[in-house]
C-alpha cells in the first residue's frame, strides 16, 4: 500500500494513504462491466494495449501480404480441369506445373529480359542520380529548393500522360525539319528494343533516387570532402571516392527500389513491345502468353507469377539490412 508522509501540528509525522490497495481495485473491477474492467486494466498496464495492438497489426499485415501469395499457390497446384469451385486448398496436387511453365512458353527469356532491363535502368539511374544528389545536397545555389520540388513533382505524373508522345517518338514518327531546307531528322525506331523501356523507366524512377541520395550526401561532413580536395582530388573524384562509399546504404536503397519498380512495371512494358521474347518483352508478357483464344491457363499464370517473384524476393533478402539502414538513416539525431 502506497503512503504519503507529511508534517502534523506539534512536530508529529502522519501518513496519508494516496492509493487504494490491490484488493480494493480488484473489487471495483468485479463490480464494473467487462468493457470498463478492460479500460481500467489498460490504463494501469499500458503494455497490454501495446502488445494487443502489435498482434492485431501483425496479423493484418500477414493476411493482406501473404494471402495473395497463398492463393496463387492454391491456383498453381490445382489441375487445369478442376479450376471451378476452388477453395482454400487446391483441387488436386500438380507441382509439375512449375516445370511445364517453361516448356509451354519460353518464360525464362521473359525473366531474363526483365532482369537485364532492370539492371541497366538501375545503373543509369544511380549514375545520374548521384550527380544530381551531389549538386542538391552539397552545393548552394539560388532556387535549389524549388528545383528539387519540381524534380519530385515529376515522379507523380501518371505514366499514361507520356504514352502517346513517347510512342510516336520511339516508332520513328517524329521529324525535325530545318526551315528553308529539305533536311529532316527523324527519330530512331526504338520500338521492340531495350531503349523503348530503359529511357522512360530511367526518367520516371530517377526523381525518387535523387531525393534519397540528396538526403544521404547532405549528411556527409564537409571536412572529409575538403581533405580529399586538398590531396588534389576533383569534385567528381571526391564524389566517387569519398561520398559514394560513405553513402552505401542510400545507394543500396535507391538501387533496390529502382530495380523492383522497373521489374514490376506493367504499362510501358506491355505497350512498347509486341510480346516476343527476342524483342525484349518483359515478364508481364510472359504471364499473358498463357491466355488463349478459347481457354485461359490460370494455373500456369499463377505458377509463372510465383516464379517471377523469386528474383525480387532474393534481392530483398540479400539487401534487407542495407535497405532498412537506408530508409531509417537520419531518423535519429545524435
Amino acid at each position: 500500500m502506497a503512503t504519503d508522509t507529511h508534517d502534523a501540528p506539534g512536530g508529529a509525522r502522519a501518513e496519508t494513504t494516496t492509493e487504494t490497495t490491490t484488493d480494493q481495485r480488484d473489487g471495483e473491477d468485479e463490480d464494473a462491466g467487462p468493457y470498463t474492467r478492460w479500460v481500467q486494466r489498460s490504463i494501469r498496464e499500458p503494455g497490454r494495449v501495446y502488445r494487443a495492438m502489435f498482434v492485431v497489426v501483425t496479423i493484418f499485415f500477414l493476411v493482406t501480404t501473404l494471402f495473395p501469395l497463398y492463393w496463387l499457390g492454391v491456383l498453381a497446384l490445382t489441375e487445369q480441369g478442376k479450376m471451378t469451385d476452388v477453395g482454400l486448398v487446391p483441387n488436386g496436387f500438380n507441382p509439375a506445373v512449375f516445370v511445364e511453365v517453361f516448356e509451354t512458353v519460353p518464360f525464362h527469356w521473359y525473366m531474363f529480359n526483365s532482369i537485364v532491363i532492370g539492371l541497366v535502368t538501375t545503373a543509369i539511374v544511380l549514375v545520374f542520380a548521384s550527380l544530381a544528389g551531389y549538386v542538391f545536397g552539397r552545393m548552394e545555389f539560388p532556387g535549389r529548393t524549388p528545383l528539387m520540388l519540381v524534380v519530385l513533382a515529376i515522379s507523380y505524373f501518371p505514366p499514361v500522360a507520356f504514352l502517346l508522345p513517347l510512342f510516336r517518338l520511339f516508332t520513328g514518327n517524329v521529324a525535325l525539319t530545318f526551315p528553308g531546307t529539305d533536311v529532316a531528322i527523324t527519330s530512331p525506331m526504338l520500338f521492340n528494343t531495350p531503349g523503348a523501356l530503359v529511357l522512360p523507366y530511367s526518367a520516371l524512377f530517377m526523381p525518387l533516387s535523387i531525393f534519397i541520395l540528396t538526403t544521404f550526401y547532405a549528411q556527409i561532413p564537409d571536412g572529409l570532402e575538403r581533405a580529399s580536395r586538398v590531396e588534389g582530388t576533383t569534385r567528381l573524384g571526391a564524389l566517387y571516392r569519398v561520398i559514394v562509399p560513405l553513402s552505401a546504404p542510400g545507394l543500396a536503397t535507391a538501387g533496390v527500389l529502382t530495380f523492383i519498380s522497373v521489374y514490376n512495371e506493367f504499362f510501358f512494358g506491355f505497350l512498347m513491345t509486341d510480346g516476343q521474347p527476342d524483342h525484349w518483352a518483359p515478364i508481364v508478357w510472359g504471364i499473358f502468353r498463357f491466355q488463349g483464344q478459347y481457354a485461359d491457363l490460370y494455373n500456369y499464370m499463377a505458377a509463372a507469377s510465383l516464379i517471377g517473384i523469386v528474383p525480387v524476393a532474393v534481392l530483398v533478402v540479400v539487401a534487407q539490412e542495407r535497405i532498412v539502414s537506408g530508409l531509417t538513416a537520419g531518423a535519429l539525431k545524435e
